[in-house]
């Protein structure tokens, strides 16, 4: 796990003695994704206008991150490797179809 984020979010764990089970890690990262989908409603007047900033999507999208630190620390993913596998995918797809869209696989 090379990567400094994960570091420190598994250093935060241990010292506080968080490390929960994969289940409740899970919960948490779907948990956080509802509160920006809250957040963003909020800033678009719940669909009536286009979002405006608000400074309560930065919390949001850092628990968000943190969360899902949490759940690729549990099976020693390194995100920076996972994002390098997503980005070529994608390029790969854009070269075959156009776009990134699953259908290009």
């Amino acid at each position: 796990m090379p990567n400094e984020f994960q570091k420190k979010v598994k250093k935060f764990m241990n010292e506080n003695n968080m490390n929960n089970p994969i289940e409740n890690r899970m919960l948490d990262l779907v948990d956080e994704i509802g509160e920006i989908s809250k957040e963003i409603n909020k800033m678009s007047g719940y669909g009536t206008k286009k979002p405006e900033f608000r400074e309560e999507i930065i919390m949001e999208l850092g628990d968000v991150f943190y969360s899902l630190l949490t759940v690729a620390n549990y099976y020693d993913v390194d995100l920076l490797k996972s994002l390098d596998m997503a980005i070529e995918k994608y390029e790969k797809r854009i070269k075959k179809g156009g776009h990134a869209g699953s259908e290009n696989d």
